[in-house]
């Protein structure tokens, strides 16, 4: 049975402990080349009957740094929680990041929160890693901290996918794009929403396909680009279902430009309002498209529906 990981939200409920391996990072995400990472961490751990410790950031540092471009995140502090226990992490503490924390220096960041916080044997970084204020701290300048304080170094290189470089960055622009497919192998796992089903217009039963709307529970988190998708749905019973996922603005019914997130479960039958669901987005079908009248729409729809059906052979081995 694995053990449970250790989260935290202040220096001090961690402990200290020398014997301590560790990353500092967003690792919004955690993709392709944060596991390798993470991955690093733990076996260097475990090679020294040490511990893993992952230290992070919520809110996402480019709220704090550039307000300007707001930021929409893969994954919600509690998604990247869930992920790190499952790969083995022992350790997980979240920084507040606030202006007054972005301007401390790396090297005080590192004196103070893991050499004489968590404690630090050996650091494990990304080829690329900055951080501390105006992200001055490269790993050479971490390598010259670690011969100060008397800790080892190790940057993991670069994770490639068809040549592209694996980044958060990457990801986020092709799920915006609506290519879930591509952003599933960048992540190495397809992109998840959870939220809450809500109230609609019930517009959806009307046309014999009854939709539940939901309402992300991680308002910064990102919505793929408008259009429909084969999706899986997972009610929290341990039941894995499949269905079609429409985000958008509904354009066929005056629509008000508000985006909606909806959708509609193959051949389920049963009450939704108020649950907490999560949808995975296995595969895009088309493009949202204003049909002229319900009648049209409904052919779509059923066109839709056999697609997802075939698509359903494909998944279930």
């Amino acid at each position: 049975m694995q053990k449970r990981m250790k989260f935290a939200r202040r220096l001090e409920e961690v402990g200290y402990d020398r014997n301590s391996v560790v990353t500092v990072g967003s690792f919004d995400g955690v993709h392709l080349a944060h596991r390798e990472i993470l991955k690093d961490v733990i076996e260097r751990a475990r090679d020294r009957k040490g511990r893993s410790i992952l230290v992070t950031f919520d809110p996402h540092p480019r709220e704090i740094v550039r307000p300007e471009k707001p930021v929409l995140c893969l994954t919600s502090t509690e998604e990247r929680r869930a992920l790190c226990e499952d790969l083995g992490i022992d350790v997980m503490l979240v920084v507040p990041f606030t202006y007054e924390f972005s301007r401390l220096s790396s090297r005080d960041f590192i004196l103070n929160y893991l050499v004489r916080g968590t404690g630090v044997s050996e650091m494990v970084e990304g080829y690329d890693h900055h951080f501390g204020r105006d992200r001055e701290g490269s790993i050479e300048a971490v390598l010259a901290l670690g011969r100060e304080f008397t800790f080892t170094i190790t940057a993991v290189q670069q994770v490639n996918v068809d040549d592209v470089p694996v980044s958060s960055s990457v990801i986020r622009e092709q799920l915006l794009e609506g290519d879930v497919t591509r952003a599933a192998r960048f992540l190495g796992r397809p992109y998840a929403v959870t939220g809450t089903v809500v109230e609609g217009d019930k517009r959806g039963r009307s046309l014999g396909y009854p939709t539940a709307n939901i309402s992300p529970e991680f308002a910064k988190k990102l919505i793929p680009h408008d259009g429909i998708y084969f999706v899986s749905v997972d009610l929290g019973d341990g039941k894995s279902r499949f269905g079609l996922a429409s985000i958008g603005t509904r354009p066929t019914f005056r629509p008000t430009g508000a985006r909606t997130v909806e959708v509609y479960i193959l051949d389920f039958e049963g009450a939704l309002y108020g649950k907490r669901l999560t949808m995975t987005f296995l595969q895009r079908l088309r493009d949202e498209r204003r049909f002229d009248g319900a009648d049209e729409l409904i052919k779509q729809m059923d066109l839709d529906r056999e697609q997802a059906k075939v698509l359903v052979r494909q998944f279930v081995v």
